[in-house]
């Protein structure tokens, strides 16, 4: 497997770990229940906060929504010349506002809320690590040109 299909693979493999803490993270919201966190956390005080909401509308669903579309704009890269060109920059600009929207949530984690939940670290870590995944593929295209 050459090295972009790889780093394609590791992009799927976080986006489907980001998506599966957004939606459990949702279905907690959602359904009103306490979060699972063991002794690693705080989550029931990040996920009920003033900023676990946005006009009412759960973080988590925004999420599970950015890991979506990421998916899917990997999976339609390789159908289509506009795809193809333009998938991977879409891809970045998604994956570039979920992390600086997570490292602010992060923010408020640790300095206004005083409390941490591993889920958001674990989905801030997994949308992170996908941008830096498409820096790099977007520089490997621009050698390539």
């Amino acid at each position: 497997m050459a090295l972009d299909g790889k780093l394609r693979y590791a992009s799927i493999v976080l986006l489907v770990i980001g998506l599966l803490v957004s939606l459990y993270l949702t279905w907690v919201k959602l359904s009103n229940t306490s979060v699972v966190c063991g002794p690693f956390g705080d989550c029931d005080t990040v996920n009920s906060s003033q900023y676990s909401e946005i006009f009412g509308i759960p973080i988590a669903i925004l999420g599970a929504l950015a890991y979506l579309v990421i998916l899917l704009l990997l999976f339609l890269e390789n159908r289509g010349k506009f795809w193809c060109e333009n998938g991977n920059f879409l891809v970045f600009g998604i994956s570039l506002i979920g992390t600086l929207y997570s490292a602010y949530l992060t923010y408020i984690e640790v300095a206004i809320l005083r409390a941490i939940c591993p889920y958001c670290v674990v989905s801030a870590i997994a949308i992170t690590l996908v941008m830096f995944i498409s820096m790099v593929r977007l520089v490997k295209i621009q050698q390539e040109i």
